[in-house]
């Protein structure tokens, strides 16, 4: 028996299946997880001395790869003079500034613990500012496992929706109503069944939580048009992909301007935290600015602030960064297409800059029932094969592929030609 295994045996009796996150426990993949012990640039190394091109990065903010040496030193330096204060920081203030330098949609930010709160608190904040109640989301997009974000449609997108989950109040999925991705009737439909009631639409620009799923032309001005024509908030969960397909995010690939964004752990080089911030007259809506109460004791936590000026200043001094991901994602794409057509796969590939998704559908996916007509079973052989061959992907087919900067294009070539390998027999 291997130590990994030693250790989920010993996990399963002291925590609920044995992990801290569901995913982790590699269900939906037939297998039982890899502990992991260290890990530096592009590789992971789980505790029996495996060694694993790691394509997770901690679900994405490791953007410059594992245990950069600036981000740790700058970890070091901050801890040395205190792990938490619970009072005000310079540091604070730099983040701050950076992130409203970075996305020009932002005016002022709140920082918080993760990017589930970012989204509970960006709700309430909505709903307080507009008086309204009701939020819109989308099938498929992931907004962390608050109680009104954790709702799917229930017989059609035209009702509330029903909880995903046991324990989350019928009120609660009540004022949350589901639509569909990249299909603008189904938002206007609830518009207009809700006059007046809808406090906010919000989503993914690029949902990276059913795959990746890219937005179809027209898709997002057009939502943007809705919210502000109907009086409602426009709410980008840039949880994964703010600061990743570049410093501006999603929203300034797209052109688009939300009222309100998310953001996740990214802005803390990987370390807890989180952040929403927006137009000046919403975010001072919020206590002690104003009426609507949000707070958190280790909010701004110094040394999370320290990984992550750091990290978003690299980002923000060497642009080519961007540049060189979006060669390693397009050349990761372009040579699974490859062998999906020479060996006639039942497959399809999407991504954008350093995110990317291997389908084992056929077609487009360009929705959450689409994805989900994916052959999961023929994604287990694909996930369970390339791990034997130490290529680390997501435990699931509704996850992203995560390119960071410590990868290169060797990286790429040698996970192509494990896939190769494994999708020539399927």
């Amino acid at each position: 028996m291997t130590r990994s295994e030693e250790l989920f045996l010993q996990a399963q009796t002291l925590m609920p299946g044995g992990v801290n996150s569901p995913v982790r426990a590699f269900q939906s993949v037939g297998s039982s997880p890899r502990f992991i012990g260290r890990a530096k640039g592009s590789r992971i190394y789980d505790v029996d001395g495996n060694e694993y091109l790691d394509y997770i990065g901690s679900w994405g903010p490791l953007i410059l790869g594992h245990a950069r040496p600036e981000v740790v030193q700058a970890v070091a330096r901050s801890a040395e003079n205190g792990l938490s204060f619970g009072a005000a920081t310079g540091a604070e203030v730099t983040m701050a500034e950076l992130i409203c330098e970075l996305v020009p949609s932002v005016e002022m930010v709140r920082l918080v613990n993760s990017g589930t709160e970012a989204v509970m608190s960006a709700l309430r904040l909505a709903r307080g500012y507009t008086g309204r109640d009701k939020i819109i989301k989308f099938a498929g997009c992931y907004h962390g496992h608050s109680d009104a974000m954790l709702v799917k449609a229930g017989s059609g997108v035209m009702t509330a929706g029903v909880p995903d989950s046991l324990g989350v109040p019928a009120g609660c999925a009540n004022d949350t109503l589901t639509a569909v991705y990249n299909d603008l009737e189904s938002v206007v439909s609830l518009f207009e069944q809700n006059k007046g009631q809808v406090a906010a639409v919000i989503l993914e620009l690029v949902p990276a939580n059913m795959g990746v799923v890219l937005p179809r032309e027209g898709f997002l001005p057009g939502l943007q048009k809705l919210c502000r024509d109907n009086g409602a908030l426009m709410i980008a969960d840039e949880v994964i992909t703010g600061f990743r397909l570049g410093t501006g995010g999603a929203q300034e690939h797209y052109g688009i301007v939300p009222d309100l964004t998310t953001f996740g752990k990214i802005i803390g080089g990987g370390l807890p935290v989180g952040a929403y911030g927006g137009r000046k007259e919403v975010m001072e809506m919020i206590a002690p600015s104003g009426a609507v109460y949000q707070a958190g004791t280790l909010s701004g936590n110094p040394v999370a602030m320290a990984a992550g000026i750091t990290q978003l200043t690299i980002l923000k001094e060497n642009p080519r960064i961007y540049f060189d991901l979006e060669a390693l994602g397009q050349r990761l794409r372009e040579g699974l297409k490859t062998i999906i057509e020479a060996h006639g796969v039942n497959a399809s590939v999407t991504g954008i800059g350093s995110l990317s998704c291997l389908f084992f559908s056929g077609k487009e996916v360009r929705n959450d029932t689409e994805a989900r007509q994916s052959d999961t079973e023929r994604y287990r052989t694909y996930f369970n094969f390339m791990l034997s061959r130490g290529i680390y992907f997501a435990p699931s087919q509704f996850e992203a592929v995560f390119i960071s900067a410590a990868h290169t294009p060797e990286d790429i070539d040698d996970t192509l030609a494990c896939a190769e390998e494994v999708l020539k027999k399927s």
